[in-house]
């Protein structure tokens, strides 16, 4: 696969807190840390090592607690104000986990027509403005399928999966790679609540962005 970037491409990274990871909010980038310590810094980090011949700029609107529909409310301002030529998209672990841990305020989850919906909205808005989208499909680092947050998880996966192939998105399939990954280790080695990445998790995650965009780890400046 081609590497998808070009010089002066800049590229938006949007989410909740598996993206902001400490970030400054709302939008980070830069120097001295404003783009937090998680899977945005190592790309960029990789990007900058790999490929200095070109010039990227990296930016990471995730913020922390956010549902799908908090992401919608700032998306103008966010994402589409900042003219990026790509954006990425991990949404869906707060939509979720409100189900679980909130079951009393059923306002502050977001059920999977809404999800739908309004992830739509968000990939129509990008149409004919950005080279490209990556649509990183929500994960929960748990193998056993029976369990109640794992299989609410895939109901928004599959929303996700149909949306990118109907919208063109490059497709990442985070909660594939981490099942493989639980196959020699148990969840507590990449994150103490089955969702917020260690460092070990942000590197696969950065690892699987790379892969997709068509990253080259042989890699020669011209």
């Amino acid at each position: 696969m081609k590497f998808s970037f070009e010089n002066n491409d800049r590229i938006v990274f949007a989410g909740d807190s598996i993206t902001d990871s400490n970030s400054t909010n709302p939008v980070g980038e830069g120097l001295f840390g404003n783009l937090g310590n998680g899977y945005v810094r190592l790309i960029e980090a990789m990007l900058f090592a790999y490929y200095p011949e070109i010039n990227i700029r990296i930016t990471n609107s995730g913020i922390s607690g956010n549902t799908i529909r908090d992401l919608k409310g700032r998306w103008q301002r966010d994402v589409l104000d900042l003219e990026p030529q790509w954006v990425n998209i991990l949404i869906g672990a707060n939509d979720v986990w409100r189900q679980m841990d909130m079951p009393a305020f059923p306002h502050a989850c977001v059920l999977p027509d809404e999800y739908e919906k309004t992830l739509e909205e968000m990939l129509i808005s990008l149409q004919g403005k950005v080279k490209g989208v990556t649509l990183m499909l929500p994960y929960y680092m748990e193998n056993n399928l029976s369990d109640k947050m794992r299989a609410e998880i895939e109901k928004y996966d599959d929303i996700c999966r149909h949306l990118g192939e109907k919208y063109g998105c490059i497709i990442i399939d985070l909660q594939h790679m981490f099942d493989e990954y639980l196959n020699y280790h148990h969840s507590s080695f990449l994150a103490w609540d089955r969702i917020h990445p260690n460092m070990t998790a942000c590197v696969l995650i950065a690892r699987e962005y790379l892969k997709a965009v068509g990253f080259d780890f042989d890699h020669k400046p011209l």
